[in-house]
């Protein structure tokens, strides 16, 4: 009867001990949740994916972050942050950081969902995001704050058209197309652009600015004689002029830069 019950008494012991280590634990070092970020066809509401979440940034006016997810968006091409176009009277006004206003007002305070259309060489998510139901890159275009970047897409070719012809933002004046600008930003005189949006500056690249092939990445050695490379992303990238001749290079990756002493600009 003894060894009965000191059997059952240890067979509740280790179900006891095995019960309460399957009890989760609260507090302590356990790890936080990770909330995910969904990026869906607001349209249809079919999730393409999934992404870590964290705040909306605006980077410029056709480039938002999304958590450490950085999203170019698709089919248009808004002036760059330091461009300036000219108003009706001839004056110079900051329509690159006007479009980048825009968008920031665009958004608000409202949750951003995407479209992943394609991942370009840099690793960016390209894609067609949306604000309050609001078509953000449509918006963009509609109200005179981007191109349609015809060269990729002609999805928002129509809407281009008709804020051209009601002379809405940028086409109140004179603008130049932002691929002429980031080839040459010092152009003096600012070219109208054409209905297919091309520019007759298009032939006046600038030396050291245009790329000579599919390799983008600006290998520049500074007046320090630092070694650092510039992507299509970088601050400097559309005013850093590259001089093969004083040993810079142009790279088709950022491993190829790395692998041969270039770094990436801090900050």
């Amino acid at each position: 009867m003894n060894a009965r019950l000191t059997t059952l008494i240890i067979v509740a012991l280790v179900a006891g001990i095995s019960f309460w280590d399957e009890i989760p634990r609260q507090g302590g070092n356990a790890p936080s949740p990770v909330e995910p970020a969904v990026i869906t066809d607001a349209r249809s509401g079919g999730t393409l994916g999934t992404r870590l979440t964290g705040p909306v940034r605006v980077v410029d006016g056709d480039t938002i972050r999304l958590g450490a997810h950085r999203i170019r968006l698709h089919g248009i091409d808004a002036p760059e942050s330091d461009q300036a176009c000219l108003d009706p009277q001839g004056a110079s006004w900051a329509c690159g950081d006007a479009a980048t206003e825009r968008l920031s007002d665009l958004i608000g305070d409202d949750p951003v969902y995407c479209s992943e259309r394609d991942i370009d060489r840099y690793q960016r998510i390209i894609g067609e995001c949306f604000a309050d139901g609001s078509n953000l890159n449509a918006a963009l275009v509609a109200e005179g704050f981007a191109f349609a970047y015809r060269r990729f897409s002609l999805d928002y070719a129509a809407l281009e058209d008709e804020a051209r012809e009601a002379g809405r933002g940028i086409w109140a004046g004179t603008v130049q197309a932002p691929w002429d600008h980031r080839r040459d930003p010092k152009h003096v005189v600012i070219p109208d652009v054409g209905a297919t949006g091309s520019t007759s500056a298009a032939e006046d690249t600038g030396f050291g600015l245009q790329p000579p092939g599919d390799c983008v990445i600006k290998g520049n050695i500074n007046r320090g004689g630092e070694r650092i490379y510039h992507t299509p992303d970088s601050p400097s990238y559309s005013r850093t002029r590259i001089d093969e001749s004083r040993g810079e290079h142009w790279f088709c990756n950022e491993e190829e830069a790395r692998a041969a002493g270039w770094r990436a600009p801090r900050g």
